[in-house]
């Protein structure tokens, strides 16, 4: 049961899940500060003095009724800085390293089918079978047996 979990745990594709998990909420507060600093101001510059850039309010003195478009412009730039740090700080050289890692590892040889292995069973019987018909089955090409595998003798 340990045994499995351990695997399970191991996997790349948890490994990459929780290292991007970690290091996305590090930058988190680095990616808030850029955003509240840099791209809010920009943004308000936009937008009018009276109250949040790029926002309208649906009901005039009623401040829950404003529709504030210019946090939702912050918040997606938030996510997709924080999505290019993650995909290219852990991502891309978790990627590099295991195809380094394959690169080393000869390909394992693919088992027989089983078709494989019937053909092979019936290619033994049918060699047997002209083995064991003998002087009796008479010589190939004089009414005897005749392997179909075998090119005929003239």
């Amino acid at each position: 049961m340990l045994k499995g979990f351990r695997d399970f745990i191991l996997q790349g594709n948890v490994v990459e899940l929780a290292t991007a998990v970690i290091i996305g909420s590090a930058f988190t507060a680095i990616v808030t500060a850029f955003s509240d600093k840099i791209i809010n101001p920009l943004i308000a510059a936009v937008g009018g003095a009276e109250g949040p850039a790029l926002s309208f309010t649906l009901k005039p003195g009623v401040p829950e009724t404003t529709i504030d478009i210019g946090a939702v412009i912050t918040a997606a730039i938030n996510f997709l800085i924080v999505a290019a740090i993650v995909y290219f700080i852990i991502i891309v050289p978790m990627n590099k390293l295991n195809e380094m890692r394959k690169r080393g590892v000869p390909e394992s040889e693919v088992p027989p089918t089983a078709e494989d292995l019937l053909g092979d069973i019936r290619d033994l019987l049918r060699n047997q079978a002209a083995a064991n018909a003998g002087p009796a089955g008479g010589t190939p090409g004089q009414g005897g047996y005749t392997d179909p595998n075998e090119p005929p003798r003239h």
